[in-house]
């Protein structure tokens, strides 16, 4: 894996690649437990389920580890991996915290692009990537690769970045502008991304007497952190899109039955699905 871990350390210093697992490390810091039973009610939904007993789970780009956490919660065996260093340890760390030595949840580096690696972790009854693979550098073949560990009769839970033409190139120059800039000077950018895209909820709030309503029921979507999901969006290369029907018509060609969709009605964000592989 150091070759990978070479890659990704250029990547981030050419401007090429977002630091995701510095971004998941800032997060960790602020996880409690609402967080995670946000988290939970929001798989739980998707997945039909409130328990995962007896099923396995590949969480393809884990992240910050929270929704390996919370497989395993829901009694999953879970399998972890990320291609960004840090974002594994992050995973690590919260295997550590909440379930030490548990040979149910393993954790490791990897990517989503190596074919041979993901058809070595075997088959699985749920294959989880949550606004992962449109980062990867080339979201086709991702898309393609997370079919390989789908049991037959399994579940395949993505989401993807849905495409909204102009704005999403527009939104693709500004994440290059802000990977190249040093640091320090990354505010530039930040700040008044962050007043486009919360300006209008907070004045909303305001004229309806109800100021940072939103802001502070945010961690209902999926238990993030509003600040720290502005920083990943505005930061988030490499960057794809594609719209929902691209998606659905990718894997009914590969006989993936779609059984959930919510979009995100044609603006920022991702659209989710769950399709089942009836092979």
């Amino acid at each position: 894996m150091s070759g990978s871990n070479l890659n990704h350390t250029q990547e981030i210093n050419s401007g090429m690649r977002f630091a995701f697992g510095d971004n998941w490390s800032h997060f960790l810091r602020h996880l409690d437990e609402s967080h995670i039973n946000k988290a939970e009610e929001s798989i739980s939904k998707m997945l039909g389920s409130t328990t995962l007993k007896g099923k396995s789970f590949l969480d393809i780009g884990s992240g910050s580890g929270l929704s390996s956490l919370v497989a395993r919660r829901m009694g999953a065996k879970v399998y972890s991996f990320d291609y960004d260093p840090q974002s594994v340890a992050c995973t690590k760390e919260l295997r550590q915290r909440y379930y030490p030595d548990d040979e149910d949840w393993l954790v490791e580096e990897g990517s989503v692009l190596n074919k041979e690696y993901i058809k070595s972790l075997g088959q699985f009854d749920i294959v989880y990537s949550w606004g992962v693979l449109h980062h990867s550098g080339n979201m086709w073949d991702a898309l393609n690769n997370v079919i390989l560990p789908v049991k037959a009769g399994g579940l395949l839970f993505i989401s993807i970045y849905n495409d909204q033409g102009r704005a999403s190139r527009y939104w693709k120059i500004i994440k290059t502008f802000y990977n190249r800039l040093p640091e320090n000077l990354r505010f530039l950018i930040l700040w008044p991304a962050f007043i486009r895209l919360w300006g209008p909820t907070f004045v909303r709030d305001i004229i309806r007497l109800k100021p940072f309503k939103h802001w502070r029921s945010y961690s209902s979507v999926r238990g993030m952190s509003p600040w720290y999901d502005v920083i990943d969006w505005v930061g988030g290369l490499p960057f794809e899109v594609a719209k929902p029907e691209e998606i659905f018509n990718f894997y009914h060609m590969q006989k993936f039955q779609l059984l959930k969709l919510i979009t995100c009605a044609g603006g920022i964000g991702c659209n989710e699905f769950v399709f089942q592989n009836i092979k």
